[in-house]
């Protein structure tokens, strides 16, 4: 435990042998991972990546979504370089630690704060909360929801710290940390409602509610659909899919549509846009399973303004799968860094969808996470939650764009190399 704690504080040659060691204790990979969320999140400069924040954290919850959906090394170096990443983010000096505010930890007090944007009292009113709760996480989410500064990172980080937290069964003191952050962010500026206003005034007295339902519509009402994410202007498409959502569209259907513009956009990204451009399936995985549920339709229109804010190609410009010969393997394609074979290979027959994804997951824990801030991991992370609310061939054409962005931004597997040694001769 010494030896861990010194590796969080400080990581050294030494940080993968000494999670190795405590990964054997008792509470294994969860007091591991509780261990870096107590010492670490207190402890990084989070003013100081204002208006972005770095993805450490964030990562470190989409690691633990992908357990069921990796072998259990694949797992642990996951994990390993994960937590490497996330302690070798910049550290708050004294003056700038957000740990010296203290709060009382009354309901009336955040609330006040998240409307002010007072962030370090937001910071230590939840950080005094006696006994957190799911609700507690919960009650934040109405204040970020409308907010799309830095492409919807507040509402993400709520969504995925409530999940880590669960992971992590619901540790009170885990709880206090993660709430404190949360609550943080929340209520940092900048502010952005654009997208959100402009949705409200056309909705104004409709009195609108999105139907939270599974697939209705055919795959003609979806690829329609996500024609006008991707080619219409912004204004055009406030209008149609404002249209969509009075002439009764569920978000089932919305979703599919979405997904399949996300995944258009993906296949069209530039290698540096590769980590941006998938971070749209993050945030759609943050809409259906949290913010639909408040009664707020303008959330649809923000999730699609913010697919419809990337480039997109021109079809004949567009990159196009390679044809895959028999006995090519779809990790070797990512790994080596072929896009275009990876695409290929990841249209799979019939039924094997599952194997396609484990593959993606096997291929994002041999990337180093620093390298476009753990957006491999995020990216497939929420696309294992929202596969089950996808029709079929939906789910294969994000399988297909996810194998291509992996293979485009693939990058040496160092850290994951030394986290395998130190894990492998621990045994």
């Amino acid at each position: 435990m010494n030896a861990w704690s010194q590796e969080l504080e400080r990581p050294s040659e030494a940080f993968f042998r000494a999670f190795a060691a405590r990964v054997a204790e008792p509470d294994g990979v969860g007091g591991a991972v509780r261990d870096a969320v107590l010492v670490l999140v207190p402890r990084v400069d989070w003013p100081g990546y204002l208006p972005q924040i770095p993805h450490g954290l964030l990562g470190l919850a989409a690691v633990l979504d992908l357990r069921p959906h990796l072998q259990e090394r694949s797992f642990l170096r996951l994990v390993a370089t994960q937590i490497r990443t996330f302690a070798a983010e910049g550290r708050a000096s004294e003056a700038r630690s957000l740990q010296k505010v203290k709060g009382s930890g009354h309901w009336s007090n955040i609330e006040l704060a998240l409307r002010d944007h007072r962030p370090a009292i937001a910071w230590g009113e939840l950080a005094a909360l006696e006994t957190p709760t799911t609700k507690d996480f919960q009650r934040l989410l109405p204040f970020a929801a409308p907010d799309m500064a830095n492409i919807g990172h507040k509402a993400v980080a709520i969504g995925a710290m409530e999940r880590l937290w669960d992971a992590l069964r619901q540790s009170p003191d885990v709880g206090r940390v993660l709430l404190a952050w949360v609550g943080w962010l929340t209520a940092t500026e900048p502010d952005d409602r654009f997208w959100r206003v402009r949705m409200a005034r056309r909705l104004e007295g409709g009195n609108l509610r999105v139907p939270i339902c599974a697939v209705v519509h055919d795959d003609v009402w979806h690829r329609e659909f996500a024609r006008e994410v991707c080619d219409y202007g912004l204004v055009a498409l406030l209008d149609a899919i404002v249209a969509r959502l009075k002439a009764g569209a569920g978000s089932g259907d919305l979703l599919a549509g979405l997904v399949l513009a996300t995944a258009e956009k993906m296949v069209d990204a530039r290698r540096d846009l590769e980590g941006k451009t998938a971070w749209n399936l993050v945030y759609l995985s943050i809409v259906v399973e949290h913010l639909a549920t408040l009664d707020q339709p303008e959330v649809w229109g923000q999730a699609a303004a913010l697919v419809n804010f990337f480039p997109s190609d021109a079809p004949e410009d567009r990159r196009q799968a390679q044809r895959a010969e028999h006995g090519e393997a779809l990790l070797d394609a990512i790994l080596d860094g072929e896009p275009e074979l990876a695409m290929g290979l990841a249209e799979c027959p019939k039924g094997a969808a599952e194997s396609v994804f484990g593959i993606l997951a096997e291929a994002a824990s041999r990337n180093d996470p620093g390298n476009n801030h753990s957006s491999h991991v995020l990216a497939v992370a929420a696309a294992a939650r929202l596969a089950p609310l996808l029709p079929e061939y939906v789910m294969k054409v994000m399988h297909i764009a996810l194998a291509k962005s992996l293979a485009n931004s693939q990058v040496s597997d160092d850290l994951g190399r030394m986290a395998d040694l130190a894990l492998v001769r621990f045994k």
